[in-house]
């Protein structure tokens, strides 16, 4: 069975690269390049990435004339775009749509052969599989910024959600990937 990776860049103080509040410069002007071999070699990873349909579109719009070291496993990693409003992406043919009740279309990817699934941006999207209990990793991506204001990187809980450290990677640009797994699995 396939694991869901959730997918974070935050801020020192928690908040997520989702909005304007400056992470997306800072990851930007990051020059470190043992991080951006690494982070595209966690790419390739993935058997598909997940995404709501804004996260979708920007990217659509970004990724396939992009010369960033990221775009090749972006435009040939399949998709699949959570919406109930979008209803093809003939424009993408690794692209497919998943209109039905979140849940359900997370259980059928997980139980379909192949590589582990990441879902990527979209702080609301993030936050329904937070609530939904459906997130098997926690990948964050500290950055060394503090930004004061932004979206939170988790939403507020009816209990504390308690995860347990699997595994750190420190780079030269103070860049931390942090992978943590709900301590109950």
């Amino acid at each position: 069975m396939r694991k869901l990776i959730l997918g974070f860049y935050v801020s020192l103080d928690g908040k997520s690269a989702d909005g304007d509040n400056g992470i997306r410069d800072v990851m930007m002007s990051i020059d470190d390049p043992e991080q951006e071999e690494y982070f595209v070699n966690r790419l390739w990873e993935a058997g598909a990435f997940l995404m709501g349909r804004n996260t979708y579109e920007a990217m659509a719009g970004f990724w396939p004339t992009s010369d960033h070291p990221s775009a090749k496993a972006m435009n040939e990693i399949p998709k699949v775009v959570f919406s109930r409003t979008l209803t093809s992406a003939d424009d993408r043919p690794e692209t497919r749509i998943a209109s039905g009740d979140t849940a359900e279309e997370i259980a059928k990817l997980k139980a379909e052969p192949g590589k582990d699934l990441v879902a990527a941006g979209g702080t609301s999207f993030q936050h329904s599989l937070i609530k939904l209990g459906v997130v098997d990793e926690y990948r964050l991506w500290v950055l060394p910024a503090v930004t004061g204001k932004g979206a939170p990187l988790f939403p507020e809980l009816d209990e504390a959600l308690r995860l347990r450290l699997v595994k750190s990677t420190a780079f030269p640009s103070g860049v931390l990937e942090l992978c943590y797994a709900p301590a109950d699995k």
